[in-house]
Formats: structure tokens, sequence, C-alpha cells
């Protein structure tokens, strides 16, 4: 998985989405827009068929999906997610992610 660590240079300024981040194939790619203690905001672009495997993590988190379609299994139950849609992942349950077809998130977040 390819990290673009870098947070925008300016707060203030206007940026599209579909601009901040570009497919590759065969990989997962993401971009950390805001970094801070009280969370983080990362956009992810996943080629067809990639994915994260199963883990979890000490805070909720909400996916927001900006383009295409993933499967998201939480604790065992499956869900199917596309653009324009929101799931929450739970805070210390197994979780995990994969594209349907080429797949866009914003994966916000925010430490309790």
């Amino acid at each position: 998985m390819s990290n673009q660590n870098q947070n925008l240079v300016r707060p203030a300024e206007v940026k599209p989405l579909v601009d901040l981040l570009q497919y590759q194939d065969d990989s997962i790619v993401s971009r950390v827009l805001l970094k801070n203690k009280g969370g983080t905001v990362t956009l992810f672009a996943f080629d067809v068929g990639e994915g994260l495997s199963e883990h979890t993590a000490p805070f909720d988190a909400l996916v927001v999906v900006t383009d295409g379609e993933a499967e998201v299994e939480i604790a065992g139950e499956n869900f199917k997610v596309r653009q324009g849609e929101t799931i929450i992942l739970p805070a210390n349950r197994p979780h995990a992610v994969r594209a349907a077809t080429r797949f866009k998130m914003l994966l916000i977040m925010i430490r309790a």
C-alpha cells in the first residue's frame, strides 16, 4: 500500500476530492488530508479486487464512499456500499474492506 502522507498545504484552500488522489493499477493508495491529536481524515483509492484485511481499530471510524463500490465486513456481517453512501466501523470490532469496483473512500477517525 502506497501512502502519500502529506496534509493539505493550506486548510482554507478549496480542493476537489477527485483531484486529490488517483487510482493506481493493482494498488491501494492513500493521502492524509488532516491529522491532529483529535483524529485523521484519509482519502483512499482501491483498484478493483484490492482491500484491507480484517483488523480492529481503537476508535469508531466513518467511511464515506466517494466513487465506486465496495464490500465491507464488520464482525462477520457483510455490507455493500456505493458512491454517496456511508458506513460506521465500530471501535474494537473486526472489519475488512474489499473493492468490488475501483473504489474511493474518505476514512474519518475521531479519537475519543
